[in-house]
């Protein structure tokens, strides 16, 4: 991972610091930029950047011209950091391209699980138009799962949770981190809505359900029985 490189452009320095030594501890190369205008020149010079982590609000140039400007060119994922998120900003900055959205104040780990998160998302790598495990296929271009050859039908919810599971086969998985990928960060509602879910969900997939492990006291595992 250590050759994946990241701007970060905030223009506060104590929450560049904070993001970047997160990072950093999750082995990314970490660029800082203070402002809109230093993002870009910094990203014109480097190529290489894998994902850019923007705040809005900033001098100079904030971060939704930055946006439309580095859009201009490169395809690069961007992260959106705001103080606060409405849908007419979420739908401005969707509209511009942008992958994600995260609200201040927000959990460092949660951050670091999004930027993990959004790069698997736009790797652009073929084989994850289908995810497999165990007889369980996941068809991302048709949105469709099967099980042994079979169709089941899922909600929309079931469908992403059980796509988290198998993009993070055997590791363990806490609600907050379930929550962050499923219901996204700004969800308020009760963990205990991801238990039912998963009920459902194991019940769907019929013995292949026994591939959701329980980890008490802390979520959920997908692991395939050998």
């Amino acid at each position: 991972m250590n050759d994946i490189k990241i701007l970060v452009v905030d223009d506060e320095e104590r929450m560049r610091k904070l993001v970047r030594d997160f990072l950093v501890k999750n082995g990314y190369l970490v660029i800082e930029a203070g402002d809109g205008k230093e993002a870009c020149d910094i990203f014109e010079n480097n190529k290489d950047i894998a994902l850019i982590i923007m705040d809005v609000m900033m001098p100079v140039m904030d971060g939704y011209s930055a946006s439309h400007e580095i859009r201009s060119s490169s395809d690069v994922p961007i992260i959106m950091v705001t103080a606060k998120s409405t849908e007419v900003d979420e739908l401005k900055g969707f509209e511009m391209g942008i992958d994600e959205y995260i609200t201040k104040p927000f959990n460092p780990k949660i951050l670091v699980a999004r930027v993990e998160a959004v790069l698997r998302r736009t790797k652009g790598d073929s084989s994850n138009d289908n995810i497999s495990a165990g007889g369980i296929v996941i068809d991302n271009v048709a949105h469709k799962v099967t099980v042994d050859g079979q169709e089941i039908e899922l909600s929309f919810k079931e469908f992403e949770l059980l796509e988290y599971f198998l993009t993070n086969q055997g590791r363990a998985l806490t609600r907050d981190n379930i929550l962050n990928r499923v219901w996204n960060y700004d969800y308020f509602g009760d963990a205990r809505t991801i238990d039912t879910h998963v009920k459902k969900l194991r019940a769907k997939l019929g013995e292949k359900g026994s591939y959701i492990k329980t980890i008490r006291a802390v979520g959920y595992k997908f692991e395939v029985d050998s």
